[in-house]
């Protein structure tokens, strides 16, 4: 039996060397020292040994687990420093090399003209008030004034949700939700996203943006409306900007007028941009409608008010000349790029 010992450990240390994983080593562990492994089975052939001959072959027999174990742990801590130099090596980093370029992204154009028009409101001392995007025919409509046979109010022109529910196409019911909630005075512009039942060309879209402001207080006129507008065409489009009032029509404003801003490409006289007139539409404003006013709770014999509404899409475009607000949401990074 001891030299079925000796013979046992030098084939156990044999397999060790040969193992190259932590794996294989478990394995050759478990074959010779686990509970069924090869060292525990000869070792339970003592019980037919004469007692003169067990101590001498426990000896040996513990002589042979020390050796096995003494070579597991040496084999387990090279192949430990190996597997650690080939994970370093997988993993080393060249500081030499030149680091990859990050593309930071920007805003949009689009956000970009809604965010220098927000800028330009808030220094006049406006707020910004926001709204829900899916309204009531109500607060689109009926409580801006807008007669029931309006043209606006047809599926043609208006996504409906259901009779009473719609895309709103206007950012207007915004301030007939702060009119109703909050008392004069009042100075907010409502930007934000409207859509309308349009056909994609290259002044139109299903989904654009509007910015709406309103003012309401004591004594409000229409040369408060133009100081504000002038105050504005000159921020956003230039310090020599002019601009002057047309007469128009909305439900929801009486006087009604539509502005229009001196060109700023031939300063007024005259181009292929502003088709020779001088003169570029810009938006349409005009004093609060008395019954808005009623609608919301406002007494219009106490009280005044100015209301104007903007496309942002159209003014973006007028700045920085695109002829097609289609650019805008093809997501092409040649035209984005540029802003």
């Amino acid at each position: 039996m001891e030299a079925r010992l000796r013979e046992l450990e030098e084939v156990a240390k044999n397999e060790i060397h040969q193992a190259n994983t932590s794996d294989e080593l478990e394995k050759v562990r478990v074959k010779y020292l686990g509970k069924k492994g090869e060292l525990t089975e000869v070792l339970r052939g003592m019980g037919s040994l004469s007692k003169e001959e067990r101590p001498v072959v426990g000896k040996v027999a513990n002589i042979v687990r020390e050796g096995i174990e003494e070579a597991l742990q040496e084999a387990k801590n090279q192949i430990k420093n190996k597997e650690l130099q080939a994970k370093l090596q997988a993993e080393a980093i060249d500081v030499t090399m030149p680091g990859k370029r990050i593309k930071l992204g920007k805003k949009h154009p689009l956000m970009q003209g809604m965010d220098e028009l927000k800028e330009i409101f808030i220094s006049m001392g406006f707020q910004v008030a926001q709204g829900p995007e899916i309204e009531t025919v109500y607060y689109n409509f009926d409580a801006l004034n807008a007669p029931v046979n309006h043209p606006s109010r047809d599926m043609s022109d208006t996504f409906y949700i259901d009779e009473e529910t719609i895309l709103r196409t206007q950012t207007s019911p915004v301030q007939v939700r702060v009119m109703e909630n909050k008392k004069p005075p009042i100075r907010i512009i409502s930007p934000g996203r409207c859509f309308r039942n349009d056909t994609p060309d290259a002044t139109h879209t299903p989904m654009f943006h509007q910015l709406e402001g309103l003012v309401v207080d004591k004594g409000i006129t229409l040369a408060d409306l133009k100081g504000t507008l002038e105050v504005f065409a000159k921020y956003f489009f230039g310090n020599q900007t002019k601009i002057k009032f047309r007469p128009h029509n909305f439900p929801f404003t009486e006087p009604s007028a539509e502005i229009d801003a001196s060109c700023f490409k031939c300063s007024g006289s005259g181009c292929s941009f502003c088709k020779g007139s001088g003169w570029i539409e810009l938006l349409g404003a005009g004093m609060v409608h008395p019954n808005v006013l009623r609608n919301c709770g406002i007494d219009p014999e106490v009280y005044s008010g100015f209301a104007f509404g903007m496309g942002v899409d159209r003014l973006v475009m007028l700045k920085y000349g695109i002829d097609d607000i289609r650019l805008f949401f093809e997501n092409d990074m040649r035209f984005l790029n540029q802003f």
